[in-house]
């Protein structure tokens, strides 16, 4: 393989790992970068072996904002568990049927998250702590087993869709949401990457350097997005979720 294009991959994985770590949705740059340099490879091949720098970018931020953020980690541990046996399971399906007709429905639903997230000035802005025990108990398993299938189906935007599960649903504000998806964004990947690895679909030589790149920028996204606070975040975010409205209107449009 060209030197080149591994630098071009590791650039993609650098800013995939920045974004990512602030509001998510990292994929949308790493994965079609990804296709368009490597055209002679299978997708699954290609998806497989981004997974591990996607990993690697998230734990890096997961571990900054660990160490300023408080979590639940009863609630996050459940939520952990589910969201792996689910991401294998939605890598598994990926595996057999294609996920084009995903598209049109997400198309949808991201336009109204951007008007809603705009129009709703305060959206993510405090945690709401008037709900029950046993209802965030069931959100948190719902968003774990809906949001697992996602990532190992489909993948880009897992992490602004957890986002905004953990704010709309959860209650919680910016920053905490970001930190808690970071969190649930890890046992994702390694659900996806453990079906990719017993399939033999991950190319190492790809892998590893990109690895590395996106936890640079996985960990200084990060570091930003802590000093920046919910504002901050909330601006990031409807900038992410607009590109992922622009990428999935291209492929149901122009594709």
């Amino acid at each position: 393989m060209e030197n080149y294009i591994i630098i071009l991959l590791c650039l993609a994985a650098f800013f995939a790992g920045f974004i990512d770590a602030v509001v998510g949705g990292g994929g949308l740059i790493q994965t079609p970068m990804g296709l368009i340099l490597l055209p002679n490879l299978p997708v699954s091949t290609v998806v497989g072996s981004l997974k591990i720098p996607a990993f690697s970018g998230t734990s890096f931020a997961a571990y900054q904002y660990l160490k300023k953020v408080e979590m639940n980690w009863k609630l996050l541990s459940i939520m952990m568990l589910l969201a792996f046996p689910s991401a294998f399971l939605g890598s598994t399906l990926l595996t057999y049927v294609s996920n084009d007709f995903m598209k049109p429905i997400l198309l949808v639903v991201l336009s109204f998250l951007v008007i809603y997230t705009y129009a709703k000035k305060n959206f993510g802005q405090q945690i709401e702590k008037n709900i029950s025990h046993q209802r965030q108990l069931f959100n948190a398993v719902s968003i774990s087993f809906i949001v697992g299938l996602y990532d190992g189906f489909i993948g880009p935007g897992t992490g602004s869709f957890l986002v905004v599960a953990f704010i709309a649903i959860m209650g919680f504000d910016f920053l905490h949401a970001s930190a808690n998806a970071k969190m649930v964004n890890l046992a994702t990947n390694f659900g996806s990457i453990c079906l990719f690895f017993i399939k033999g679909k991950i190319i190492w030589a790809i892998a590893i350097p990109m690895a590395f790149s996106n936890a640079l920028g996985g960990f200084l996204g990060a570091k930003l997005a802590i000093n920046k606070g919910n504002n901050f975040i909330r601006i990031f975010f409807l900038v992410v979720v607009i590109g992922t409205l622009i990428r999935f209107g291209y492929d149901v449009f122009y594709k």
